[in-house]
């Protein structure tokens, strides 16, 4: 089987060893007699499955006592809405930042629950920066700040955490969590889809601070209540069982290579790569996001001839370098290179857009 190297920005390339351990493990883990998709949620040997998992990513992100992790579903896209549900706490508004696609899906999200105040927004430079923080209008009675740390489409990255100034801070990490060491306890809440760092889709990760929890809005749906779930150990219903028992594989992985830190010095390198071979093409290739907020996990490039774009899709995945189509709102390419990319494929995709380059510019 030849494997090709996959640049999606979600679902994504999974590590190869969690692949083939999941593979070794599929009709029967360990000495249960069935598979991990056929266990009762309830059983001993979920539950085991489960506490691994947790573990694994508290040790990761070291992250402190007086937080609850959840395993949750609906994909980041639900918590636009169960932030506010949850975090309001008898406040009219809450603080939002907006620095592209995904930001706005949650302010959008947000304004049927309550004021939206716009902190900041880097629409009129067309989300290709971060708004300067001396000039973010952020309130003191405002019940929480959120912003998305990495913006999956755009390319957009904070090399900082926002001071809220006691406010809890709330990240949307979904393309950005475990890239690199991470303080947790700046933050009141964190949620991610596990589709881009974490595992397969259908599983969603929250970190809460266990001071947040059980003050949702009136009327709640019971699976909109954080509470519900911290108090059933994220078992009130049937959680995605097989998505937690990848992460968990994930986690053991990432723990291989050396922690967060580990990964972190090779997620730079990489990125590196890339932006070097753009920077390095004479303005064959060219990245719109600024310099100092380019994102280590989703690069946007085009071509300087978007007639281009059509042949350099084809050949590139006749090199086996798939998924590096832009996203339709923006066009152009997007490289990935989430934990699971290793960097022979991202030697790969330079060489390639090299000899591209020469070829036809």
């Amino acid at each position: 089987m030849t494997r090709i190297y996959n640049f999606g920005a979600g679902p994504a390339t999974l590590p190869r060893p969690v692949l083939e351990k999941a593979r070794d493990e599929l009709v029967e883990w360990r000495d249960s007699g069935m598979s991990v998709m056929e266990m009762s949620h309830r059983g001993r040997e979920f539950l085991e499955i489960a506490a691994h998992a947790e573990a694994g990513l508290r040790s990761l992100l070291g992250i402190p006592e007086g937080y609850k992790v959840l395993f949750l579903q609906g994909g980041a896209s639900l918590q636009f809405a169960m932030v506010p549900i949850n975090l309001l706490r008898g406040r009219a508004g809450a603080d939002y930042l907006d620095t592209g696609q995904w930001s706005r899906k949650a302010i959008q999200e947000a304004r049927k629950f309550c004021e939206v105040n716009v902190a900041a927004s880097g629409e009129a430079g067309r989300y290709t920066d971060i708004p300067d923080p001396r000039s973010w209008r952020l309130r003191r009675d405002a019940a929480y700040v959120h912003y998305t740390p990495n913006e999956t489409i755009g390319g957009v990255e904070f090399g900082f955490i926002p001071e809220t100034h006691g406010v809890p801070l709330v990240a949307d990490m979904s393309s950005t969590i475990l890239s690199r060491p991470l303080d947790v306890g700046r933050f009141g809440l964190i949620y991610a889809g596990a589709q881009k760092n974490i595992g397969p889709s259908g599983l969603t990760v929250v970190i809460v601070r266990e001071d947040l929890l059980g003050a949702p809005l009136s009327g709640t749906p019971t699976l909109l209540d954080y509470a519900v779930h911290a108090h059933n150990d994220s078992m009130y219903n049937t959680p995605p069982t097989y998505p937690i028992y990848i992460a968990g594989l994930v986690f053991d992985w990432l723990q291989s290579r050396g922690g967060l830190a580990g990964i972190a010095a090779v997620n730079e390198r990489k990125a590196a790569r890339v932006y070097a071979t753009i920077a390095e093409s004479g303005g064959f290739y060219a990245c719109p996001v600024a310099a100092s907020c380019r994102s280590w996990m989703n690069i946007p490039f085009t071509l300087q001839d978007a007639r281009l774009d059509p042949p350099f899709l084809q050949e590139a995945k006749e090199a086996g370098l798939l998924q590096l189509k832009g996203h339709r709102s923006v066009g152009g390419m997007r490289a990935s290179l989430y934990n699971a990319m290793p960097e022979e494929g991202v030697e790969a995709l330079v060489v390639f857009m090299r000899d591209f380059a020469r070829r036809h510019g």
